[in-house]
This record gives structure tokens, C-alpha cells and sequence, in this order.
């Protein structure tokens, strides 16, 4: 186990969402952050160095990337997912979220209709709405404490709906499914008989292991190639998401002539010089430190895993198979929504994303960020143990 896991960092004053907002989302002050998904890790030691010489060279003028940097990204997802790619492919925009509203406004038109499947991650909604278009749901279903999609509700929707665009979350936040190739084939099967244009999220990628493989959506529909839009980023997982850099994937020629149209139009010409000096960073010489962190953090799911089971065997951990995330059962406690949210923050003194901003499937869930020491997720544990007992 690498031990820089279990060291504390104090990020209180820094100006960071996670721990310096809660009085502007009604949170109290002393409440234990667990909500937004970013790591309470430094990022790679040999990251921070290339950082630091970028600083001390002390000019930080116009970026031009540079053929090493589209080789980092290509050779990253080549040897973690066997996916061969093209430089010519990857797109590049400050963020993920941003990527996927350009693509609603580049292949879609007002009023036009995009499937998403929820519970999922709260922005699909707002890049769908706030650009005029319409959100179609096609809701995971619960089955025996997993997540399975409804493919002919799927395909329904995409008929009944006249779905122009499909944005896909996988692996899947917050319920922690990575699709199986034979489940992505069969979603992009659908697609491609109907002309849906798929955006998938694939952020998460690598908090993947060996039990539960991450395959892109491209390796595994590759006949959809020239239909679909890969999103990615070093963000989530070297933590680096204020940096704001993120590689997007787009082999069709006509996709991606009109990804980038929509960018120039919103007079995006580049994205952070820093945030591209990280990125190349972390992709060359990340791995090891990765493949640490996967391990540290099934161990902060083992202790959430024993103690719902020995101490709160009326909630439920809806198990995992991928991301930092825990998604966690409290229908048992038969609570409104409301008062759920009340026994968490107000008792508990924990800070969690209410399940219901995933969608109303997620009203009785509370989502929990475990990418924090050990000794964090104890705490939790304990607070959370004497708030539902008391």
C-alpha cells in the first residue's frame, strides 16, 4: 500500500469547491466533505515536478501542442485498454461537461430530443436543457442490488422520441456499472439502426480493474466509429481537474469538423498550457502510481462494505464495479427526501450528494466520494453509524 495515501492535506482556504463552499449550498460548516467527485490526493509526484519546471520557466504564452503530447494520450489508452487511436482524433477542450454541450449543440438543433439513462450524473440534464434541447429518459433498472439498462425500453424511447443523440455514462456514475462489451455493442447496435448520434462519457476509465474491464465505446462498436464522440480526461484520475484539460476522441470527419466548428464558435482556441503540461506528464509516467491508488481505494470500499453490513444492515451499498464512488441504499430508513438529507448533513455532519440530483430514481440514495485517506471514510463511517442509530 503507498502510505501518501493516508496523509492528511488541509485544503480549507484554497478556494475549492469541496471544502470552501458550504455555507453557499446551505451545508454546515463542520461537515465532513464527501460530495463532489474529486481526490483529496496530490497528484503524481512526477507531475507536480513538471509542473513546477513549467513555473519556473516562468513565461506561460499562447500554447502550441506538440506531437509528444497527442503520443502521451494515444500511447496511455493503448497499453491501460488495448484501443488503438488516431492523433488526429483527439479534440481538446477544458472539460468534459463542456465537450458534451458542444456536442448537443453541434449534432442536435432546438427542440430535438437526447437520451441519457438515469440515476445519472447531473449535467447530462442541464447540457441537454439549458441548450434548448430535450431530455429523454430511459432509467436503469434495479435488479437484485445491480443496475441493468432496459434495451427495449431503449429502443422504444429512440422510436417513440425521434432521439437525435445518446450521451452514455460509462463507466457509470454514480451507480458504479462498467458496461460490458456485449451490453455496449447492444446499445450501439440500436444507435446505429435508428442514425443516434452516442457522446459517452468515459471519465472514469480508469478506476477499472481486471474483475470489471473498462472497454471504449469505439473498440466496442467500431462500426460506429463515424457516429460517436469519446470523452476523456487525466482529471478524475490524477486529480487534476482545476487545470482543465480533456482529450476528446472523435474519428468521423463530419463529427468532428462540426465538434470543432461549435468550439471556434464559442472563441475557445486552446486550452490551459499547465493543464496540457500535466496531462503529458501524468499519461507517461502515471501508471505505477495508479495502479497504488486503485488498491488504497478498495480499501476505503471494504470499510464502507463492513460497516453497512455489521453496523447498518438496513442501508444498502449498491456494489461498485468501478469508479471512487459508493451509492448507498437508505430506503430501509423509510425517510422523505427531506429528512434523509436532514439526518446526513445536519446529523450525521456529513457532506454527500443527495441522490435525487441524479434524477428522481435516486431520491432514497445518498452518494459517497471514498477518493479521500482511510482515516476520512472511518470517520464517516462512525458519524453516519450514531446519526441513523441515534
Amino acid at each position: 500500500m503507498n502510505k501518501s495515501f493516508d496523509t492528511i492535506i488541509n485544503r480549507r482556504g484554497t478556494d475549492c469547491v469541496k471544502y470552501d463552499c458550504a455555507a453557499q449550498f446551505g451545508i454546515p460548516e463542520d461537515a465532513l466533505p464527501m460530495w463532489v467527485a474529486d481526490m483529496d490526493f496530490a497528484a503524481p509526484q512526477s507531475v507536480l515536478q513538471a509542473l513546477h519546471d513549467r513555473v519556473d520557466h516562468g513565461i506561460f504564452g499562447y500554447p502550441g501542442v506538440q506531437a509528444d503530447y497527442a503520443e502521451a494520450v494515444r500511447s496511455w489508452f493503448q497499453r491501460r485498454f488495448d484501443w488503438t487511436t488516431e492523433t488526429e482524433w483527439i479534440v481538446r477542450t477544458p472539460g468534459v461537461v463542456f465537450a458534451l454541450a458542444m456536442a448537443v449543440r453541434a449534432y442536435t438543433q432546438p427542440g430535438e430530443a437526447v437520451l441519457i439513462q438515469p440515476p445519472v450524473y447531473h449535467p447530462f440534464f442541464s447540457v441537454i436543457q439549458d441548450n434548448g434541447r430535450r431530455v429523454v429518459e430511459n432509467p436503469l433498472k434495479l435488479e437484485n442490488g445491480r443496475y441493468e439498462i432496459d434495451f427495449e425500453g431503449f429502443e422504444a424511447a429512440v422510436v417513440r422520441e425521434n432521439v437525435r443523440m445518446f450521451i452514455l455514462c460509462s463507466p457509470h456514475n454514480p451507480v458504479g456499472r462498467v458496461w460490458t462489451a456485449e451490453e455496449l455493442k447492444r446499445m450501439g447496435d440500436i444507435c446505429r439502426r435508428h442514425g443516434v448520434i452516442v457522446a459517452s462519457d468515459e471519465i472514469h476509465c480508469d478506476f477499472t480493474g481486471p474483475e470489471h474491464p473498462h472497454t471504449p465505446f469505439i473498440k466496442a462498436v467500431p462500426e460506429m466509429a463515424e457516429r460517436v464522440v469519446v470523452c476523456t480526461a487525466p482529471s478524475k484520475t490524477f486529480n487534476l481537474a482545476g487545470l482543465q484539460a480533456s482529450n476528446i476522441f472523435v474519428p468521423g470527419v463530419e463529427l468532428r469538423r462540426a465538434l470543432t466548428a461549435e468550439i471556434n464558435r464559442c472563441g475557445l482556441s486552446e486550452i490551459n498550457n499547465l493543464g496540457l503540461t500535466a496531462c503529458k506528464a501524468a499519461y507517461l509516467t502515471g501508471d505505477e502510481w495508479l495502479d497504488a491508488l486503485w488498491d488504497y481505494l478498495r480499501g476505503n470500499l471494504d470499510v464502507v462494505r463492513r460497516t453497512l453490513a455489521e453496523e447498518l444492515p438496513m442501508l444498502q451499498l449498491i456494489e461498485p464495479e468501478g469508479t471512487y464512488l459508493a451509492w448507498v441504499d437508505f430506503s430501509g430508513l423509510n425517510l422523505t427526501p427531506g429528512a434523509l438529507h436532514d439526518l446526513v448533513a445536519n446529523r450525521a455532519r456529513l457532506w454527500l450528494d443527495d441522490g435525487g440530483i441524479f434524477g428522481k430514481q435516486g431520491a432514497q440514495f445518498q452518494r459517497f466520494v471514498l477518493a479521500c485517506p482511510r482515516t476520512t471514510v472511518e470517520e464517516a463511517m462512525r458519524r453516519l453509524v450514531r446519526a441513523v442509530r441515534g
